[in-house]
């Protein structure tokens, strides 16, 4: 029996066994790799703020993600080779879960050959799926990619947000939001159906559990009317009604929005939100999205008596729009400079041109507004949600 061979029937013992289920991440790597004791895959998680890549052993040392070869092969979601200081080589492969970064797979081998190549590529995308598929029960993936103790808000508001990157052929959406783990309420959601994105920007009034329960209230009753089918304007109403309803005296601000895949349509509502940017090839198109804002979402509506409105645009392929909050334009930098939606914008247009993923882009932004700050902490929250449409050549 070849290598190849017995590799795919270990693989297909595996995956029939039932005790597979209930495997933790460790013994699941060393039933995947019986028989091939010259080969030692590693599993590196990303920290949340995607500076360090940490082993899930107490054996290999942290990575930076910034400056190593392993964090080049996270950073470009791409297979990276290095000669090993123990002899043989070293190979580096993303884990991705979809279009989600989670980390990436180390392999330890004597020489890469095409066989120990095929067969790394499909322990990363199974154990990518088995760390997915876990993490939301054991506390220790958690435990590893947190460097700091994460305050009550910050838990309550982070148990609700989805993956950080999200996509699929036609469109990529991707968030980062800061200080990690200390949010106030700022939160954001992203979601996609066969046909459409769904996207939400949300920042509570104040910075406290009050602020961390509006967001959210706010996030559940927008997925609770997006999932029974309501159209955009149903889905705002659904969230204001929520929030009059159930937290009177709190209110935020947002802006939702929807995109079809097919047509590049972009629908979207601004709750008293700064406007959306839209980005095309190496310009910002300055108020392409300005539209006057709505009151913010909560009671301030109900007192309104004008009605919510839909704005539409239709969207070139390759456009990235960005939805933020106040916190990432208001940051000041040591020289007590604001940030600025110029400085912001022209970020996103550089490393578009460098030809930079979209979840990296907003990975090095984030980095490089907390850097510039004094102490490297942001006086507010601070959130940036950016999706691309890139539709298949027709």
């Amino acid at each position: 029996m070849s290598t190849s061979e017995a590799s795919e029937e270990l693989l297909q013992e595996f995956l029939a066994d039932p005790a597979h289920l209930t495997l933790d991440l460790a013994h699941a790597r060393c039933r995947l790799t019986e028989g091939h004791e010259h080969h030692h895959p590693e599993v590196y998680l990303v920290d949340l703020q995607q500076r360090h890549l940490v082993p899930q052993t107490d054996v290999a040392p942290v990575l930076p993600v910034d400056g190593s070869l392993a964090g080049w092969a996270y950073r470009t979601q791409a297979l990276r080779v290095e000669e090993s200081e123990t002899g043989g080589v070293t190979a580096w492969l993303p884990l991705l879960d979809g279009a989600e970064r989670l980390g990436v797979l180390g392999v330890h081998t004597p020489a890469l050959t095409t066989a120990t190549l095929v067969r790394s590529r499909a322990l990363a995308s199974l154990l990518a799926m088995m760390i997915t598929s876990k993490r939301a029960f054991e506390d220790s993936f958690v435990r590893h990619t947190r460097t700091e103790r994460m305050h009550l808000t910050s838990e309550l508001l982070r148990a609700f947000l989805p993956p950080r990157t999200i996509g699929n052929s036609h469109v990529v959406s991707t968030a980062v939001l800061e200080p990690a783990y200390e949010l106030g309420g700022d939160a954001f959601d992203h979601s996609l159906t066969q046909t459409k994105l769904h996207v939400s920007v949300i920042d509570a009034m104040g910075h406290d559990l009050a602020s961390g329960l509006t967001s959210a209230v706010a996030l559940a009753a927008c997925r609770n009317a997006r999932r029974n089918g309501a159209d955009l304007p149903t889905l705002v109403r659904c969230v204001d009604e929520a929030l009059a309803g159930w937290l009177p005296e709190q209110y935020c601000t947002a802006v939702l929005a929807q995109l079809e895949y097919e047509t590049g349509l972009l629908r979207w509502s601004n709750c008293g939100h700064p406007a959306p940017l839209l980005i095309r090839g190496d310009q910002l198109i300055v108020d392409a999205l300005e539209r006057e804002a709505d009151p913010p979402m909560g009671a301030p509506a109900q007192l309104s008596t004008e009605p919510r409105r839909t704005h539409e645009v239709r969207l070139e392929p390759g456009d990235r729009v960005l939805l933020y909050t106040d916190g990432i334009t208001e940051a000041r930098t040591r020289e007590e400079k604001l940030f600025g939606l110029e400085r912001f914008a022209d970020y996103v247009i550089r490393a578009t041109a460098g030809g930079e993923l979209a979840p990296e882009t907003l990975r090095r932004l984030i980095h490089s507004i907390l850097d510039s700050q004094s102490g490297g902490q942001l006086r507010d929250d601070a959130t940036i949600l950016m999706f691309e449409w890139r539709p298949p050549a027709r």
